[in-house]
C-alpha cells in the first residue's frame, strides 16, 4: 500500500458581480495525476516547507497541527505549502508586512523572476519572504476539508483544503504550467458545467463546492468553515450500471466523470 504524500490545496475565493466566486484550474491532459479534471491550486509538500527560518502572523503550527490532526512540523509545512501553492499557480501570496498589511501587488517582472525561482525550486518561500522584509500570514487562510486518497490508488494525497480570499488589490492570473484553463467560478456554476459533462473533477473538488454553493460571500464562507478538528474523507468506489461511483463514509454517492479526450 502507498504511504499517502502530504499535500495543500486553497480555495481562493472572491466576492464577484453574481456572488460568492472561487478560483478554478484545468489541469492539463495527460498530466499523471488528475490530467483534464479541474482543480484548485495546490500540490505536495516541500521539505523546506518545514522550515522556522521564516516570519509568520496568525494563528501558530500548533494551532494548524489541532485543527488537522497532525504534528507541528506538518502543520507548518502545509500551512507553508498553501502559501507557495498559491503563489506559484495563481500569482497570489499571502503575506504581509510583519504587525501590517497584506502585500497589495504581486505582479511585476521581479516578482514574477521569484516566483518562477520558487517552481524550479532555486527559492524557498522562507528565502522570498525574507529578502521582502515579509511574513507569511496565515491568519488568512481558515481550515476547510481533509481528504485522503484510498488505499486502491497507485498516487495517494493526504489533502488538507484551505479557503482564503483573494487579496485587495492583487488578482490571481493563469500562470501555472500545470493548466490550460483558469477562470472565477461560481460554486454552482462549476457543478452544473459538472453535471452537463463539461467540466470533470475528482470527488473532493466536487464535494467541497458543494460546501460553498450556499454561501452568499466570502465573509459567510470564511465564518462558515467546518469545525475543528477536520474530520479525514476517505471514499471508497462503486461500480454501477449507472457508472463509477465514490462513496463516503457517510454514505453520500458521487458519481465519477471521466475527461473528455482532447
Amino acid at each position: 500500500m502507498t504511504e499517502p504524500r502530504q499535500a495543500a490545496t486553497v480555495l481562493l475565493l472572491r466576492d464577484g458581480t453574481p456572488g460568492l466566486e472561487v478560483y478554478l484550474l484545468r489541469r492539463t491532459p495527460g498530466m499523471p495525476f488528475a490530467g483534464g479534471m479541474t482543480a484548485y491550486p495546490g500540490g505536495g509538500v516541500d521539505p523546506r516547507d518545514g522550515g522556522t527560518d521564516l516570519a509568520w502572523s496568525g494563528p501558530t503550527p500548533a494551532a494548524w497541527a489541532e485543527a488537522f490532526g497532525c504534528d507541528e512540523r506538518t502543520a507548518r509545512e502545509l500551512v507553508c505549502a498553501a502559501v507557495r501553492e498559491t503563489f506559484e499557480e495563481a500569482g497570489v501570496l499571502l503575506a504581509g508586512v510583519p504587525g501590517g498589511d497584506v502585500v497589495p501587488d504581486v505582479s511585476g517582472d521581479d516578482w514574477e523572476e521569484e516566483r518562477q525561482a520558487l517552481l524550479t525550486r532555486d527559492l524557498s518561500l522562507a528565502e522570498l519572504l525574507a529578502g521582502r522584509g515579509l511574513a507569511l500570514r496565515s491568519d488568512l487562510l481558515r481550515p476547510f476539508a481533509h481528504w485522503i486518497t484510498p488505499p486502491v490508488e497507485p498516487r495517494r494525497y493526504d489533502t488538507k483544503f484551505f479557503a482564503a480570499a483573494l487579496p485587495a488589490g492583487q488578482h490571481a492570473r493563469d500562470v501555472s504550467g500545470e493548466a490550460d484553463e483558469a477562470s472565477w467560478l461560481r460554486p454552482s456554476a462549476a457543478l452544473g458545467e459538472l453535471g452537463a459533462g463539461t467540466r470533470p473533477m475528482l470527488p473532493p473538488t466536487i464535494h467541497t463546492l458543494g460546501q460553498l454553493e450556499p454561501f452568499a460571500d466570502v465573509a459567510a464562507a470564511l465564518a462558515g468553515s467546518p469545525p475543528e478538528p477536520l474530520e479525514p474523507i476517505s471514499p471508497s468506489f462503486e461500480e454501477t450500471p449507472d457508472g463509477r461511483w465514490a462513496v463516503l463514509p457517510d454514505g453520500t454517492r458521487i458519481r465519477m466523470v471521466v475527461p473528455l479526450p482532447a
